[in-house]
């Protein structure tokens, strides 16, 4: 049993310091998986590097305790917040392992993956040399890697983001842990390879009884994998539950509002629910109920009062904190919609204006080379070809590896400068009358066509420079492509957007490694968003962001899509928001687009077997309708 009870973990920042956490209890048993969600900022990645040890060099545990009980080889309890460094080593990996969220920056990137995984073998299992080389590859075929022979002596950087999510699962994994942390396991991983690897976990908690710790935003996630789940909210656990209950019958009013914010075909055409303000900053000291300000059922009591975490004797193991717990759902208490989209781009025309049309793009890249090794080309992308029209939405959709973010990229023209990648084919850009081919474009005329077409990266952590503030991060591409604007008004674009994607004023004079995850990727997007381009290239922009922030994300992009007339290339593996938010699919297989046609006929009457696969790896939409 993993114990962890009264935690408290505080941060000092330049605003003062921060409560990350406040109180947090939760039991991790043997066999179980226990699901920890919330919005991004509420403090779920602050509790997997608590319990690890492994806080910031600003963070610190004030409080509490974390024990393994007697799942240790002597036998005897652990305490772990008060072992020594060396014994925390050997806890770490052996007896408690932990999957990143970020697997770009959890990898080392001048190793061979190979390397990192046998490394993880040799620490924390008896196997050495051949062995523990032989027992990388077999996890790397677990975790789904294609030529797991070959791609065992790759580098971090020749793997797409889901193949690098594998690899850090395969080498957390091969090292045989009691209890895993998990955080955001699938967050980069397609639909397909996250059934597989979801699959393979459960398979190892039958086959090991692993304990299973999931910090996750993806509610199907939960609702296929999860026994119990825990809702966290500013630093605190809110609502504690069975699974099944807490899909049934969530008694949390901020547990109804996620559920209802949940992307799908029922909801297309209309703006999704979306929990209005954000995630209070956690320096400052809270009266009453820390989600008050943001409830649709407030009394004047929730804001003087402290709500305690309180068991409820009547839903067994369930607990809530709140004054006034939901009853059973009825249709009076749906909360109200917050952000008011207008109508889809889609009804500005019979037949809108082409903005990009694609026409048998194909990406090689060279490999090899030297005295005695021949060069050799790899076919990344080949023929690919389709018209994105103004005010809709085209999604690109496919396993990981099979040449989504490669396309993307050599439509926006970023592989241009890199000698080992070859693109040919055409990307033609209309704007108005003209029309500009991104391919053969001049160095001059493509600077002058990025304020018309703008990418969202899928690493927001790797998209943004870390030594630039947010504020000098988005008036960049306001100066390069806006010089006619006033420096008054490059301030107030910068002000809206940072207030539209979710987050506070006070962001701007903060660096991308003070925020989490979903927050770097709010920013990536309203970087994008900042020069106001017809053509929006999203390669897996709401990969990052939890449901409530995704909802207030699609909102906006439905918004500006609905009032400027934007076309979106919408790079994504969730089904859920290609079937919202999509005129047009897409699917890839193996560098090549397999199926292609409207929304609905895709994803409802599919004619390719691999798009039939796709979707029946999808999980099921978990939240009660209302």
């Amino acid at each position: 049993m993993l114990l962890t009870d009264d935690l408290h973990v505080t941060l000092d920042a330049e605003a003062g310091l921060v409560r990350a956490l406040d109180g947090l209890s939760l039991t991790l048993q043997r066999g179980e998986t226990f699901a920890l969600v919330g919005e991004s900022g509420c403090g779920k990645s602050m509790t997997a590097l608590a319990l690890m040890r492994l806080l910031p060099d600003n963070g610190r545990i004030d409080q509490g305790r974390v024990d393994l009980g007697a799942d240790v080889p002597d036998g005897k309890p652990t305490e772990l917040l008060y072992l020594p460094e060396r014994e925390m080593r050997r806890i770490r990996g052996g007896h408690v392992g932990i999957i990143f969220q970020e697997p770009a920056t959890s990898l080392n990137p001048v190793m061979r993956v190979g390397d990192q995984i046998v490394e993880s073998i040799e620490a924390h299992t008896t196997l050495r040399g051949s062995a523990a080389r032989r027992k990388a590859i077999e996890w790397l075929r677990r975790v789904g890697i294609p030529e797991p022979e070959r791609r065992i002596d790759s580098y971090p950087f020749e793997m797409s983001g889901g193949q690098k999510q594998r690899v850090m699962i395969a080498m957390t994994l091969a090292a045989e842990p009691r209890y895993l942390i998990a955080d955001e396991p699938t967050t980069a991983l397609d639909v397909t390879v996250q059934k597989q690897v979801l699959d393979l976990l459960k398979t190892l908690q039958q086959e090991r009884d692993l304990g299973l710790l999931l910090i996750t935003h993806d509610l199907g996630v939960v609702a296929d994998m999860a026994h119990r789940v825990a809702l966290m909210y500013a630093g605190q656990i809110i609502e504690e539950a069975p699974a099944a209950d807490f899909f049934a019958q969530p008694r949390h009013p901020y547990a109804r509002m996620l559920l209802q914010a949940l992307p799908d075909a029922q909801s297309r055409g209309k703006p999704l629910v979306s929990i209005g303000g954000t995630v209070p900053p956690l320096w400052q000291t809270f009266e009453g109920c820390r989600f008050a300000p943001r409830c649709d059922r407030v009394q004047v009591s929730c804001r003087q009062q402290r709500p305690l975490l309180e068991r409820d004797t009547a839903q067994g193991e369930a607990a809530v904190r709140c004054w006034f717990p939901l009853t059973p759902p009825s249709q009076a208490e749906q909360p109200e919609v917050v952000v008011r989209v207008p109508s889809s781009g889609s009804d500005l025309a019979v037949t809108p204006p082409v903005l990009l049309e694609v026409q048998s793009i194909s990406v090689a890249f060279r490999s090899g080379g030297g005295l005695f090794r021949r060069r050799h080309e790899v076919a990344a992308v080949q023929d690919v070809s389709f018209t994105l029209r103004a005010g809709q939405t085209l999604a690109l959709v496919g396993e990981s590896g099979c040449g989504k973010t490669t396309t993307g990229r050599a439509i926006v023209q970023l592989l241009r400068d890199q000698a080992q990648a070859h693109v040919s084919g055409q990307a033609w850009l209309h704007r108005g009358a003209e029309r500009l081919d991104l391919v053969a474009a001049s160095s001059a005329a493509l600077r002058e066509a990025r304020q018309a077409i703008q990418m969202v990266f899928q690493d927001p952590f790797a998209s943004l420079n870390p030594r630039m503030r947010v504020s000098e991060i988005l008036e960049e591409g306001l100066c390069s492509l806006r010089p006619d604007w006033s420096a008054a008004k490059r301030l107030s674009r910068v002000v809206e957007l940072v207030e539209r994607v979710g987050l506070r004023a006070d962001a701007l004079q903060r660096f991308p490694h003070e925020f989490s995850g979903g927050q770097r990727q709010r920013l990536a997007i309203a970087r994008a968003l900042a020069v106001e381009p017809q053509v929006l290239v999203c390669d897996e922009p709401t990969s990052a962001l939890d449901v409530s922030v995704q909802a207030q994300i699609l909102n906006l992009l439905r918004e500006v899509q609905a009032q400027m007339g934007l076309g979106m290339l919408f790079i994504t593996h969730n089904m859920g928001v290609v079937s919202y938010l999509a005129d047009h699919v897409a699917v890839m297989q193996g560098g090549c687009i397999v199926e292609q046609g409207e929304a609905e006929q895709v994803l409802k009457e599919p004619r390719h077997s691999y798009t039939r696969t796709l979707l029946a790896a999808v999980p099921a939409h978990p939240a009660p309708r209302g």
